[in-house]
């Protein structure tokens, strides 16, 4: 129970820098959000007035206080682009980043699975080191790959997943696919590598080099012998990839126009609304987090 509470108090602590540390951040970046929101006709007297009613002629730690005393009931703000709170636009898009992190969790497990199982009971170098490759390459990149050869290439698949308003991104399977494979082949080759040393610590149990000298061969090695001992570090990499997931999700949005969060935040970022950039990131980073100390408690228990 102790240990619980103590990662519990590390998780909010982590949200508290997390949260201090964007809310700086947004707060210098250049450019001037009661500008952009004024227009630019505005005179320096009516960008003045908006800035007042935005409170941005507030010192930063009061505004930062004032948010954070918000938050903690549940209040996230008000957007600066159409006076919109910014939970309800959260709650709107939100479902759609889950959705498609879902599904590339689904794809995600068993390839790294099969990657790292494959990887560490032959020592082979070849996946060990594509995989690392694959790490190194961030998800835009790979994105951008993925369209050239399956919409530009091959014509296989829409290069932007456009989606009508008010319809599920399940309603179009098709524009589903490339982000999940950007998403999946990416966080499978991170958690393989997460894996592949349980399996090959496995290898070299008493019990499996029993196995093995009985003649027992393939996938019934396997799933009777060698996973049953990586159950703890298969448990963790199955958590800790769903939070990469939802993180990873922000950057493939935006490469496929895809209508989750992901492309909030990148309007939020481009019109300097603040508030909305303060929200989503911290729902964003609770909802990692909270992957991540489940997948600890977890594995911890499993042991």
């Amino acid at each position: 129970m102790i240990m619980v509470l103590r990662r519990l108090v590390g998780a909010v602590l982590a949200l508290i820098v997390l949260s201090v540390v964007v809310f700086i951040a947004t707060s210098v970046l250049p450019g001037d959000a009661a500008s952009i929101v004024a227009g630019p006709t505005a005179t320096a007297e009516q960008r003045a007035r908006v800035a007042a009613d935005l409170g941005l002629d507030k010192p930063v730690v009061t505004r930062y206080l004032e948010w954070a005393a918000g938050a903690v009931q549940g209040d996230l703000g008000t957007s600066y682009m159409g006076r919109r709170p910014v939970a309800d636009a959260i709650a709107d898009r939100l479902p759609a980043s889950l959705l498609l992190a879902g599904l590339a969790f689904v794809v995600l497990v068993p390839v790294a699975l099969i990657l790292g199982t494959y990887a560490g009971m032959r020592s082979e170098r070849v996946v060990s080191t594509a995989s690392l490759m694959l790490v190194a390459v961030p998800e835009f990149l790979l994105a951008a790959l993925l369209v050239i050869v399956f919409a530009g290439w091959l014509g296989w698949l829409p290069a932007v997943s456009l989606v009508p308003i008010g319809r599920s991104p399940l309603s179009s399977p098709s524009v589903l696919v490339l982000p999940v494979l950007s998403l999946a082949l990416a966080g499978a080759a991170a958690c393989s590598r997460i894996v592949r040393p349980a399996v090959a610590e496995a290898m070299r149990t008493p019990h499996v080099e029993a196995a093995r000298l009985a003649g027992i061969r393939g996938t019934r090695l396997v799933f009777r012998h060698v996973l049953p001992g990586t159950l703890g570090p298969v448990l963790q990499m199955m958590f800790a990839g769903f939070g990469v997931l939802v993180g990873g999700a922000v950057v493939v949005e935006t490469v496929f126009g895809y209508p989750g969060i992901g492309v909030e935040l990148q309007r939020a970022v481009v019109t300097r609304d603040l508030p909305m950039v303060q929200g989503i990131a911290v729902v964003l980073g609770a909802v990692s987090l909270i992957a991540l100390l489940l997948g600890d408690l977890v594995t911890r228990r499993s042991r």
